[in-house]
């Protein structure tokens, strides 16, 4: 018997197998895009914060700037709610949950009943995610990735 002719033969179990060698050591690159995407929001979103605290800070009072920091944290947490939202959609999810607009929508009742606290700077701090949105667009449209 020629063993040349029995390395030719085909085994169905063999190509349906899946080789340990074959399986991708890194995600996809969509998923490490998102994440890269996720990352550079967050952080843009920190430092816009930063900035605009310590301006608000400066030019207003250290109560302004408190109240301002208190929607920016809650952007920063609706923004980290979203984006576990996303990454379920799909493989869990089939639309987006609405439960995440609770927690600004808490934060505003708070507000509202608390004296100490002014709903304009912490409904202007809750959108600075959305800045940082702007900001990446922005940097992404008119600076492109040499890639």
């Amino acid at each position: 018997m020629n063993t040349s002719d029995e390395s030719h033969e085909t085994n169905p179990d063999r190509e349906n197998s899946v080789q340990p060698d074959s399986l991708p050591e890194k995600p996809n690159s969509s998923i490490e895009e998102y994440y890269q995407l996720q990352q550079e929001l967050l952080f843009g979103t920190l430092a816009i914060t930063g900035v605009i605290f310590i301006c608000v800070w400066i030019f207003y009072s250290l109560n302004i700037a408190l109240n301002y920091l208190i929607g920016a944290c809650t952007g920063v947490v609706y923004l980290r709610m979203l984006a576990k939202n996303v990454e379920q959609l799909g493989r869990e999810k089939q639309r987006l949950s609405n439960t995440r607009l609770a927690l600004f929508i808490g934060l505003i009742i708070l507000a509202t009943q608390w004296n100490q606290l002014q709903i304009p700077p912490i409904f202007l701090g809750f959108l600075t995610y959305k800045a940082a949105v702007i900001v990446y667009v922005l940097r992404t449209t008119f600076l492109p990735d040499p890639r």
